[in-house]
């Protein structure tokens, strides 16, 4: 009678110690397969005209009469003001800034000037008619002609800046064409890896990001995202 209870449980252990066994196994291709997977990237780029530029027309004038000097630049103002409406810019496009800076009663500057005052003026120009500008920027040496020393280049001043808006309108497309690119990646690696492309796992965009495409073309812009993509592979 003990001798049949040992044999019993002998069984019983040793059936056990089979199902843990095939528990283990089985878990082991559970995670193997749960690990099967690729990563890609895809990437969408396009190159787009800006739509929005903001251009500060800077010049500079030296003087010791205050309201003189004033005077000298509120009349160049409106040279450049004039040139800028006849050539389609509106009023409520131009908006007018002056800056005085008493050159002697500055302690701090070592710049010796025989001059006792500096105005600077700068008309900025904020407009979606980027292509009038362009036309406009090829005509500063008129206004050069009329007694306006227009500021090009120089660091201290800001410069001019154009600005691309229209992002939410590609983005859809751009976003379509990266998840395209990503799994055609995807695809290739299966094939090579002879296996099938599963469901995606998990999915991230990028940002998006705008550049200028070169300095020499800065109202162009190179509009760029990529996304990163996680495939299950299956046999």
């Amino acid at each position: 009678m003990e001798k049949n209870k040992q044999v019993i449980a002998a069984a019983l252990i040793a059936v056990g110690i089979v199902i843990l066994g095939l528990c283990i196994r089985s878990a082991f291709g559970s995670l193997s397969d749960s690990q099967r997977v690729v990563t890609v990237k895809g990437l969408a780029e396009r190159e787009v005209k800006a739509d929005k530029v903001i251009w500060p027309i800077v010049f500079k004038e030296l003087g010791d009469n205050l309201p003189a000097l004033y005077a000298t630049v509120a009349e160049k103002n409106k040279i450049v003001e004039k040139m800028l409406t006849e050539s389609g810019i509106t009023a409520d496009e131009i908006t007018t800034s002056v800056q005085v800076n008493d050159i002697q009663a500055d302690a701090y500057n070592a710049e010796r000037s025989v001059y006792r005052y500096r105005m600077l003026s700068i008309v900025t120009v904020n407009t979606t008619k980027v292509e009038t500008v362009l036309q406009l920027l090829k005509r500063q040496s008129e206004l050069i002609e009329q007694g306006v020393a227009v500021t090009v280049g120089d660091y201290s001043t800001p410069s001019i800046q154009f600005d691309f808006t229209g992002l939410n309108d590609i983005k859809p497309d751009m976003i379509k064409e990266a998840t395209q690119n990503a799994r055609a990646a995807a695809e290739q690696f299966a094939a090579d890896s002879e296996s099938n492309l599963g469901k995606i796992k998990t999915a991230y965009q990028g940002q998006f990001t705008i550049d200028d495409r070169d300095q020499t073309t800065p109202y162009i812009k190179n509009v760029r995202v990529v996304t990163t993509i996680q495939y299950m592979l299956e046999d």
